[in-house]
C-alpha cells in the first residue's frame, strides 16, 4: 500500500471500506466541488492571504464584529444556495449501504445532509444557526438574514461571489464597512455569533468526545478533503493510528496525517468517492 494517483480507489481501500464500521472525518476540500473554496488549496483563502476571524477579535472588538458580519452577510448568500456535490452524495451512500457509521466533519457548510447523509458530527458547528453570547438563545440563521437585509438595503451589491471562504464570508474593501448595520439579540439585546468554532476558540469537550467515541469503535478512518493542519481535526486520526484503527486519505495535495495512512489516494474527491460507492455496493 502506499500513496496513488487515480480517480478509481485502489483494491485495498475498497476491502476496508467493504468490511465496514466506516467513520468519515472531512473537511474544506470535500466542499469545493460545490463552489465553496476551501483554505489551502491552489485558489483557496490563504492563497488570497485572507486570515479568518478569531474569536477574542470577535468577541473584544466592535469593528472586528462589524468586519465578520458585513462579510459573512454577503458570504450568506452563496453558502446558503450550495448544492452537495458527488462526493457528499457518495458519503451518504455509503452510510446507507451500512459501510458508514459516524461523519465527523470539520465544514460548517451543512452539505452532507443536504446530500442525505446522517449521523454527522458537526465539529465546528454550523453556519445555518446563531447563538447569543449574553442569553444564549439559538436562532435560525435565516431569521437574521432577514433583518440584516432590512437593516442594510442594498449593501453589497456588486461584490464578488469568488472571495467567498470556508468559513462562510467573504474578502470585502475596508472601505465598505462603515455602511454596514449589525443587528443585535432580540430578545435581550446581546451579541450574536454565528454558531461556529472560530479560530482561537474550543471545540465543546462533549462534541470532542463523541468524536473520539465513534473513532475508538471504528474499522477504518477515511479522511476526505482534509489537510489535517489543524489539530482539531488532526488528533483523530493520531488517535486511530495510536488505537491500530487503519486510516485512509483521500485529498488533493498532502496533508500532515499521510504519514499514519495506511492507504493515501491523491486524486479529486467526486469521482473517486463515486468510484468507490460503486465498487463497495
Amino acid at each position: 500500500m502506499g500513496t496513488v494517483t487515480l480517480t478509481v480507489p485502489d483494491t485495498d481501500l475498497i476491502t476496508l471500506v467493504r468490511d465496514g464500521d466506516v467513520v468519515v472525518l472531512s473537511g474544506a476540500g470535500l466542499s469545493t466541488e460545490s463552489g465553496i473554496p476551501d483554505y489551502r488549496g491552489p485558489s483557496g483563502a490563504f492563497k488570497r492571504n485572507h486570515t479568518p476571524m478569531t474569536y477574542q477579535a470577535f468577541t473584544r472588538d466592535v469593528v472586528a464584529r462589524r468586519r465578520y458580519w458585513a462579510r459573512s452577510f454577503l458570504g450568506w448568500r452563496m453558502i446558503s444556495r450550495a448544492e452537495p456535490n458527488d462526493g457528499h452524495r457518495a458519503v451518504a451512500a455509503l452510510q446507507r449501504n451500512g459501510l458508514v457509521g459516524s461523519i465527523i466533519t470539520q465544514n460548517v457548510d451543512g452539505l452532507h445532509q443536504a446530500g442525505g447523509a446522517d449521523r454527522v458530527i458537526e465539529l465546528h458547528g454550523s453556519l445555518d444557526h446563531v447563538i447569543c453570547l449574553d442569553c444564549g438563545e439559538h436562532t435560525p440563521r435565516l431569521e437574521l438574514d432577514d433583518r440584516l437585509r432590512a437593516a442594510n438595503d442594498g449593501f453589497g451589491h456588486d461584490f464578488d461571489p469568488d472571495t467567498v471562504n470556508p468559513d462562510g464570508d467573504v474578502d470585502l474593501p475596508e472601505e465598505h464597512l462603515d455602511r454596514f448595520t449589525v443587528v443585535d439579540c432580540t430578545g435581550c439585546g446581546g451579541v450574536l455569533k454565528p454558531d461556529v468554532v472560530f479560530f482561537g476558540e474550543s471545540v465543546p469537550k462533549e462534541r470532542v468526545a463523541r468524536c473520539q467515541q465513534a473513532v475508538a469503535e471504528a474499522g477504518l478512518l477515511l479522511v476526505l478533503g482534509s489537510s489535517l493542519t489543524v489539530y482539531s481535526g488532526r488528533r483523530f486520526v493520531v488517535q486511530a493510528k495510536q488505537a491500530g484503527v487503519p486510516v485512509a486519505i483521500i485529498n488533493s495535495g498532502p496533508t500532515r496525517g499521510d504519514e499514519h495512512a495506511l492507504v493515501r489516494i491523491d486524486a479529486p474527491l467526486g469521482s473517486t468517492l463515486t468510484a468507490l460507492a460503486a465498487a463497495t455496493t
